[in-house]
């Protein structure tokens, strides 16, 4: 199936795909897309249903975008390193698991192994699509994305998030996606991963949390754990500059990337 649509930055060195979360688009990436296209072709995705992609054709479970994850790094000679955002860290662990090949390493920021890992987490996750539908996304946004911050966070942050929140979800995108995160353990697959993985996580994360990610790095043969300070669940929008650092010294090592100024 088709990838959706993508912004691309960076003509030379490893493939980058950066995954967004469930309440967000390519958008979100627009700092790593001009730190990191020096080092890399970095390329950040719209998943299909969000913000400028197409809507699927039928429903998509966690398989379904794992494999339009699977095309676009096809279409661009991959394999890729795949940087995951919270709901795309899912998706990163997933397309890693069901395509190998095309996987040369992970960076998970602010994820989790998914919402099916109790029953009250599925039954929340499941609720939102219809949050969705009551409310409208502007909504729904003000609602939601003013908590993926920390308290430090400016204002101009907190809107642009709940601004860039608000342009990307809409029905029956999110409603996929919400079933594909309440379906979802992942709990067995990690240790199946066998390429380098850089698990970040802000400090102040208060949607996965630490101890979330502390679990996923642990459970990973190769996984590195890594706390972000001054940052909540969105941290590589936070504090980019030190999201970027993190993700070139893993580049460095998973893809020998040299240092750049």
């Amino acid at each position: 199936m088709r990838g959706g649509t993508v912004g691309e930055r960076g003509d030379q060195g490893p493939l980058l795909l950066c995954l967004h979360g469930i309440g967000s688009s390519s958008e979100s990436f627009a700092a790593q897309l001009d730190g990191l296209s020096p080092v890399a072709r970095v390329a950040a995705w719209d998943a299909p249903g969000y913000g400028r992609s197409p809507d699927p054709e039928h429903p998509l479970d966690l398989d379904g975008f794992a494999d339009a994850a699977a095309a676009l790094i096809r279409e661009r000679g991959g394999p890729a390193h795949v940087v995951g955002a919270s709901w795309g860290g899912v998706i990163a662990v997933r397309l890693a698991t069901r395509h190998p090949g095309l996987v040369a390493s992970l960076v998970l920021a602010d994820s989790t192994r998914g919402s099916g890992t109790s029953a009250e987490k599925a039954a929340a996750m499941r609720a939102r699509a219809g949050q969705l539908a009551e409310d409208g996304p502007r909504v729904f946004a003000g609602k939601r994305a003013p908590r993926l911050l920390s308290p430090l966070a400016p204002a101009e942050l907190v809107r642009r998030a709940t601004g860039i929140m608000a342009g990307a979800v809409r029905l029956p995108g999110y409603g996929c996606a919400a079933e594909s995160m309440a379906a979802t353990d992942l709990t067995r697959e990690l240790g199946r991963i066998t390429v380098p993985a850089l698990v970040l996580c802000g400090e102040h994360d208060v949607i996965t949390g630490v101890e979330e990610s502390q679990i996923i790095a642990g459970a990973m043969p190769e996984g590195v754990f890594v706390i972000m300070s001054g940052a909540g669940h969105l941290a590589h929008q936070e504090q980019p500059a030190a999201f970027n650092d993190w993700v070139r010294a893993h580049l460095r090592i998973a893809a020998r990337v040299p240092w750049s100024d």
